[in-house]
């Protein structure tokens, strides 16, 4: 069995190297075995596909195992390749390019000739672009290599069909805070390959305070613990008292799992604006400040609550867009961190605002008449003659000027004939 993030021959299997001391606490704290594993119990609990997998009554298909940072994956793909006993290439997508997806696919299949599998753990595969993905589809179908592909991204939008269509895609869930308390106490007693050995003591709030403050990301935690015990100075007995300010400073600003660049950015958006639809003052101002903290740009923001105020309240309220687009103007003058206050402002006056969708119906229904419609000649008495030709012909004949003809109003049709009666607005 092997290990390698370069495709050299190896000799070692994935799970057998032992952390250096000086490596962070959550790659020495990483589990070597499935009875050291905490969450992902749809996964690897009883029955489930993982722990089949991992108990080698299944063989093992190509997988992309999706979740947020710290909660696995890696991990995961060790045990996997250790229990399968195949040799276990690792590579980088941040590093590493087609020309190593080669040399690593050329081993394999050198390797395959005596037998012996090859799994390919590809950490970040959102990160390789189309071309990098359809080096891989010949291996991954002809079975020179077993493909495991950790991402933290939405797989049905960074990889091609293709690629996919070869793969079983695995949802990894963040850690709930139990689960995330029960690795830190591990760490806490470890005296081996944890912290054990510097004898931490810290309360059990603080500990659930780290915990529900990591955003379900054991690694963040980890981290967190290790900054506190060692920037603690050990009393007379050699103990070291952690305090809740000093785990804060190691936490630094709270944890927010939310990449702006990401799916998170328009499921969090998503979440924002139904709160609101829905009449959720409370839910609203909580995703927004999620957004807000997590560093999303407040103009998307703005430009959310301007589009919200006309699509699900329109007349209902028409302060509501007067609202938005203030809060709009002024977000883009001051920026942050002042431009929370109005666009906290606008939240709440939306979420509170009477809804309508009244003008989305409205130009919906005329959309699908006016697609079907669109070589239907615009009435004469409605075209302007601007020409002597055109006045001659009859453009604007019959226009009456509702102003001095006030009956024009219910007598004038300005719809094109075909379409004459039909209704659009409904008055709420």
């Amino acid at each position: 069995m092997a290990y390698s993030t370069t495709g050299n021959l190896f000799s070692k299997s994935p799970t057998a190297d032992v952390a250096q001391p000086s490596a962070p606490l959550a790659e020495r704290m990483r589990p070597r075995s499935l009875v050291e594993f905490v969450g992902q119990s749809h996964l690897v609990g009883e029955g489930r596909i993982l722990r089949r997998l991992l108990e080698g009554s299944a063989n093992l298909p190509s997988l992309i195992l999706w979740g947020a940072p710290g909660t696995g994956k890696t991990t995961l793909a060790r045990l996997l390749a250790e229990k399968s006993e195949a040799r276990f290439i690792a590579l980088s997508a941040v590093f590493s390019g087609v020309k190593d997806l080669r040399a690593a696919i050329a081993e394999a299949r050198h390797e395959r000739q005596f037998g012996a599998r090859t799994i390919l753990f590809i950490d970040e595969i959102h990160r390789f672009n189309k071309g990098q993905q359809d080096a891989l589809l010949p291996a991954v179908e002809n079975g020179t290599v077993t493909l495991i592909g950790a991402t933290t991204e939405n797989p049905s939008f960074e990889l091609t069909g293709a690629l996919l269509s070869r793969c079983r895609v695995l949802v990894l869930n963040p850690l709930a805070p139990d689960e995330v308390k029960t690795i830190l106490q591990h760490a806490l007693t470890d005296t081996e390959k944890g912290l054990g050995k510097l004898q931490p003591v810290i309360s059990d709030e603080t500990l659930e305070r780290l915990a529900s403050s990591a955003g379900g990301d054991a690694r963040v935690a980890l981290a967190a613990l290790e900054a506190a015990v060692e920037s603690t100075t050990p009393d007379n007995s050699g103990a070291r008292l952690i305090s809740g300010d000093t785990m804060i400073e190691a936490l630094g600003r709270a944890h927010y799992a939310y990449d702006k660049g990401g799916e998170d950015h328009y499921n969090l958006a998503s979440a924002l604006i139904k709160s609101l639809r829905n009449s959720d003052v409370d839910a609203a101002l909580y995703w927004l400040a999620r957004m807000i903290e997590g560093g999303a740009d407040p103009i998307f923001i703005a430009r959310r609550l301007c589009i919200l105020a006309s699509e699900d309240i329109g007349l209902a309220d028409p302060q509501a867009m007067v609202q938005a687009a203030a809060a709009a103007d002024i977000v883009q003058l001051i920026g942050l961190p002042e431009g929370l206050f109005p666009l906290s402002q606008a939240t709440i006056y939306l979420a509170r605002a009477p809804k309508s969708n009244a003008v989305k119906n409205s130009y919906h229904a005329a959309v699908a008449d006016a697609a079907e419609t669109a070589r239907e000649p615009v009435p004469l008495h409605l075209r302007n003659a601007v020409t002597p030709l055109m006045k001659q012909v009859g453009y604007g004949q019959g226009y009456r000027y509702v102003h001095s003809d006030p009956n024009a109003k219910d007598e004038m049709e300005c719809l094109p004939e075909s379409l004459r009666g039909h209704k659009y607005f409904q008055d709420e």
